[in-house]
């Protein structure tokens, strides 16, 4: 795949190459450890099971979305499947997107001044703008966007990187762009791990028959609608 980024901080380099590994248990344990961390032109590259985006990328990475912080509090910016370009708060982030893996990106400089204000205003602007993936593989321009095009083109109206073309980059190359060039460091992953609580054992085999087919169909359906509708 071909992605081209140039790197617009002259001398920069990486803030750090410790990454600090944390699990937690519910996604607002996630928001809770990730707030006070974030900041304005953060990034957060999700590690999912989309099968389509795994495959054709040949890497974990399957979605990114880009951070701005508001009187202290962040907002997530990102175009999902089946909603289009939209803003949330980081708590109701978590929880639509759901994701096993979070991989948190700081830049290397601070975007701020004018640069903060043309990122935040590409963002916006772009609030509503339909989801589209197809376009990816012709490098075509249309009304729709996906999660990586989207983040990259804000982040060049800010002059952080320049990319060539948008609809070609994908939530990998994107991060091998910008660690590759030194213009972000990860500097941080959260591992959502879900303790699975025991059911109560039913008191017959039927029960019990029952109790099982429930569980199996609705892990299948969980596991399908990740895997193939990235949901």
């Amino acid at each position: 795949m071909s992605f081209f980024l140039v790197l617009a901080l002259a001398g920069a380099s990486p803030a750090g190459s410790s990454i600090e590994n944390v699990q937690v248990a519910t996604f607002d344990e996630a928001a809770r450890e990730l707030r006070p961390k974030l900041q304005t032109g953060s990034l957060l590259v999700s590690q999912g099971d989309c099968l389509a985006v795994r495959i054709y990328t040949q890497s974990p990475f399957t979605h990114v979305a880009a951070v701005v912080l508001r009187n202290g509090c962040p907002f997530v910016y990102d175009s999902a499947n089946g909603i289009g370009v939209r803003c949330q708060t980081l708590e109701n982030y978590l929880r639509t997107q759901s994701p096993d893996e979070l991989h948190v990106f700081q830049p290397v400089r601070t975007i701020a001044g004018d640069r903060q204000k043309h990122f935040e205003s590409w963002l916006d602007g772009q609030l509503g703008r339909p989801y589209a993936v197809s376009h990816h593989l012709s490098g075509e321009r249309g009304n729709g966007v996906h999660c990586a095009e989207y983040i990259a083109e804000a982040l060049g109206k800010c002059d952080v990187i320049t990319v060539r073309n948008p609809a070609k980059v994908s939530p990998a190359s994107l991060v091998k762009g910008i660690t590759t060039h030194h213009v972000y460091s990860q500097i941080e992953t959260v591992h959502v791990i879900t303790p699975t609580a025991e059911p109560t054992p039913p008191s017959t085999w039927y029960g019990h028959a029952w109790q099982s087919t429930k569980t199996c169909t609705a892990t299948c359906m969980s596991k399908f609608r990740r895997c193939v509708l990235c949901q």
